[in-house]
């Protein structure tokens, strides 16, 4: 029998705070950071955060309590990392594009 955290049919925390940390990690990896370059399979990544936010929005709870205090904060933190994301997609690309010019 997997673990719970493991079923999509249920809420878990933990499933959307790591898939949202390991897709950064990734995106961090895969665009070489020091130097970023344009790799247009940054989108993998971007689209694993998105649902790992989307897994954290299902946490709230509708009263407000210190739980949905944190899940607001984990909220946040899951969009901080996105707009990472998207900056490491779409840099390159805007440098190409204005170089071009």
């Amino acid at each position: 029998m997997p673990p719970s955290f493991l079923n999509p049919r249920k809420r878990s925390l933990l499933r959307g705070i790591l898939l949202v940390l390991i897709s950064l990690f990734a995106a961090i990896l895969l665009s070489g950071f020091p130097q970023i370059r344009r790799s247009p399979i940054l989108v993998l990544p971007t689209l694993t955060a998105a649902a790992g936010t989307a897994d954290t929005v299902r946490c709230m709870q509708r009263r407000w309590s210190f739980y949905h205090g944190g899940v607001l904060l984990l909220i946040y933190m899951d969009l901080m990392v996105l707009c990472m994301i998207l900056f490491l997609l779409l840099y390159p690309y805007a440098l190409w594009i204005s170089s071009s010019q």
